[in-house]
């Protein structure tokens, strides 16, 4: 793996993906790297090929067929006979099948039905079904079917894409949240190092007693334990922020350490839009893939429906010697060909199994999209709900910060003037510093609230 400083050297002066003064990997850049580079993303692209290869293949059953026949048979140095017929059918979407050939047959004992002109015989025409197949056919229902397919993979992608970059919104956030409180933790050790070195100073000079000193030695151990678990949170976050970045030659990258996320505090006026998001549920992808599947088996239960019909096929075909003197007389008066197909099960148990069986299914699907989508607005209720307690919890929490700094400031100011004691002091750091750590989480957790709320609408990161 490729350790990658600042995120890409070469890329900086073109893209600006780190801000100069501060090395931060903004949530903007970091989203958009993951969305081009990301192998889901990637595999989510190529799922639409899947979607075109099915089309193309189903469009396969339109293709004109070029065929070719020769019988011969030689028996006692006698030729029974011999023919040749070669031939181009056309089928069309109409469900019409447009037909051309060629013959040529000989022989002593040839067939008097089989006999035709020395030089051959062209024959021009087409073959439709009045009956089962007029309106839907096998072919015709492959490729509605495929296409709707072709559709669907659209809807995964852009399914696949949104579940990715919910994940990756909630990794980068957790790892803004963990710098954030190592920050702090950090400022906290320094505080109670330059506490303990004075108060150490004073016992020294024999200003304070000796319980003093082991106070502020208490309080630096404590914080510096502290610390360590928040620099291996901030690991770990990083770690798992790594497995979202990929380069453009599909090989994982590292971020060097000098690399900072942006300030949480910067996204903390986002809103979700409520009544958009709410308009947005019923095109939410899942409900989308399941009305491709519902108009898939609909396609099933029209074809069934003209498979209850008796097949009746119509074919009729101009006869000529030659294709250049050819002068097409009407239809049933000359140089002509036709025949009728009539055929029928007489119980169409199978089909009318088929149709009731298709029929079931709708149902069945119909009903679960009926379910999952309440299932879809109860879920984005659920997280506007949670987006607004956490909003009022970080606006409260963030009040209370600056309450408990001003308590701080005051107890320090009496601790200078012999009024208080260092354990009121301490007491009144630790309190700043959990809650300033509790608000950092908060507004992390903010931050992945209102993506939720637009993933359950079926939006992603715009």
């Amino acid at each position: 793996m490729k350790k990658v400083g600042l995120f890409l050297f070469w890329l900086l002066a073109s893209t600006s993906l780190f801000a100069q003064e501060g090395q931060r990997l903004s949530f903007e850049d970091y989203m958009q790297w993951v969305q081009d580079y990301h192998p889901i993303a990637i595999q989510a692209d190529l799922n639409l090929r899947l979607g075109q290869m099915e089309v193309r293949k189903a469009r396969g059953g339109f293709d004109p067929m070029l065929y070719g026949n020769l019988d011969k048979k030689e028996f006692k140095q006698s030729t029974y006979f011999e023919k040749r017929e070669a031939g181009l059918v056309v089928p069309t979407w109409m469900g019409v099948e447009l037909m051309g050939s060629f013959e040529q047959n000989n022989g002593a004992y040839l067939n008097s039905e089989s006999a035709v002109p020395t030089n051959g015989l062209f024959s021009a025409g087409a073959a439709v079904n009045l009956g089962q197949g007029l309106i839907l056919d096998d072919r015709r229902a492959t490729l509605q079917k495929a296409q709707l397919y072709e559709q669907a993979t659209e809807v995964e992608r852009l399914n696949f894409r949104n579940e990715l970059n919910l994940q990756a919104t909630a990794a980068y956030w957790k790892w803004a949240a963990a710098y954030e409180n190592k920050l702090v933790l950090e400022e906290g050790v320094k505080l109670a190092k330059i506490r303990y070195d004075g108060v150490k100073r004073s016992f020294e000079l024999g200003e304070q007693a000796a319980i003093d000193t082991v106070e502020a030695l208490s309080q630096l151990l404590n914080r510096q334990y502290r610390l360590q678990l928040a620099e291996n949170s901030f690991f770990e976050n990083t770690q798992v922020l790594n497995t979202y970045l990929w380069n453009e030659s599909g090989e994982p990258m590292l971020l060097e350490s000098a690399v900072i996320p942006q300030a949480l505090s910067q996204f903390l006026n986002a809103a979700p839009e409520a009544e958009e998001l709410r308009a947005l549920v019923g095109r939410h992808p899942e409900l989308l893939l399941t009305d491709f599947d519902l108009a898939s088996l609909n396609v099933e239960r029209r074809l069934k429906t003209q498979e209850l019909l008796p097949v009746v096929k119509l074919k009729y075909n101009f006869l000529t010697e030659t294709v250049a003197d050819a002068q097409p007389s009407p239809l049933f008066e000359n140089n002509y060909k036709w025949g009728v197909s009539v055929y029928t099960p007489l119980l169409l148990r199978k089909t009318r199994g088929d149709l009731g069986s298709t029929k079931a299914k709708i149902e069945i699907k119909q009903t679960g999209r009926n379910l999952k989508e309440q299932q879809l607005r109860t879920k984005l209720e659920t997280e506007l709900n949670s987006w607004n307690v956490l909003n009022q919890q970080v606006r409260t929490l963030a009040e209370n910060v600056k309450s408990l700094e001003a308590l701080l400031t005051g107890e320090t100011r009496r601790f200078e003037i012999g009024e208080s004691s260092l354990f009121l002091v301490n007491a009144r750091e630790v309190a700043v510093f959990d809650s300033r750590v509790t608000l950092n989480d908060l507004s992390a957790k903010l931050q992945i609230a209102f993506a939720k709320t637009r993933f359950a609408a079926g939006l992603g990161f715009d």
